[in-house]
């Protein structure tokens, strides 16, 4: 792959703290935000500057979730629970308290909400019944960030242990694999669109690519100067977006695990702080990035 192209299309403000949530709509025309001030917004990248106000919560949130099926918003509650939103109606449906500690994340898949809590608990919530199905205790260290292998019903965790975990939801979360090789907390995990690499980033700074077939570790790259704090992989998996606390977003060929370009304030007027969350739009093929500064920024990123 040759040259990419930037250029920053808009920088979007309203939240009134650090932005650490980030996620596409079930039309990805929309994309939702949350932040340190329990703010969650609803942005449409056809009118990007009207940000619609649709939950305040009086703590912070890290996470945020889609369930496409029942087109509900799930907002991951820090110390509390789950608040579930319906976003035909813009209003809160129903809400389940779960945990005293932080929520790092949350996957829907099917029936079911995976919610990874700071103490090393996956709970398993059932949608329909509004209940909690499971708790699995994976780690005495948070659980940071999810996964989901669709088609291969697996699904990969990131823990401030240093590991992943790879488990199967075939077979009632029984563990498949432990990944070991990173040297601090996992924070950014993302399998390939197709499911045969898994990528894995964190603390310590390195990218790694996983051979999904047997978990053997395929490339490791130094690829920040601090803690990656995310990773999202194009539609398509041949470029893949990390972000980071130093302050840049880089574009990656997926394929040949190579760095095709560097986002940052310098030469794009980037963000000024820690970059929390980015992903890869499929509405316009733009990528979505939110930071510590409070701002959102969209970029058009072209590959000539």
């Amino acid at each position: 792959m040759s040259k990419i192209e930037v250029n920053k299309l808009h920088t979007l403000t309203g939240h009134n703290d650090c932005i650490y949530a980030l996620t596409e709509g079930c039309d990805p025309r929309f994309f939702y935000t949350g932040s340190g001030d329990g703010m969650v917004v609803e942005w449409d990248l056809d009118h990007p500057k009207d940000g619609k106000l649709i939950a305040r919560l009086p703590h912070s949130i890290y996470a945020l979730a889609i369930d496409p099926s029942r087109n509900l918003l799930f907002i991951g509650h820090n110390f509390e629970g789950i608040h579930v939103i319906d976003l035909n109606e813009s209003k809160e449906v129903w809400s389940i308290k779960l945990t005293d500690q932080a929520i790092f994340d949350i996957k829907i898949f099917g029936d079911e909400a995976y919610i990874g809590t700071g103490d090393g608990v996956l709970i398993v919530v059932d949608i329909n019944s509004k209940t909690v199905k499971k708790h699995i205790k994976l780690s005495s260290k948070s659980i940071r960030v999810f996964s989901l292998a669709k088609d291969k019903r697996q699904l990969a965790v990131g823990l401030s242990d240093h590991t992943v975990k790879i488990l199967d939801l075939s077979d009632d979360f029984h563990p498949i694999a432990n990944l070991i090789g990173h040297t601090n907390s996992v924070f950014a995990l993302s399998y390939s669109p197709d499911e045969s690499i898994l990528a894995s980033a964190g603390r310590d700074a390195q990218l790694k690519f996983w051979d999904t077939e047997n978990y053997s570790l395929q490339e490791n790259i130094v690829a920040h100067m601090y803690a990656i704090n995310y990773l999202y992989f194009k539609e398509d998996g041949n470029l893949l977006v990390t972000c980071s606390m130093d302050k840049s977003i880089k574009i990656w060929d997926a394929t040949e695990k190579k760095l095709l370009k560097v986002i940052d304030k310098a030469r794009n007027a980037g963000h000024g702080t820690s970059i929390n969350k980015v992903i890869w739009s499929s509405y316009q093929g733009n990528v979505i990035s939110v930071s510590d500064d409070r701002t959102i920024s969209i970029w058009k990123i072209e590959a000539n």
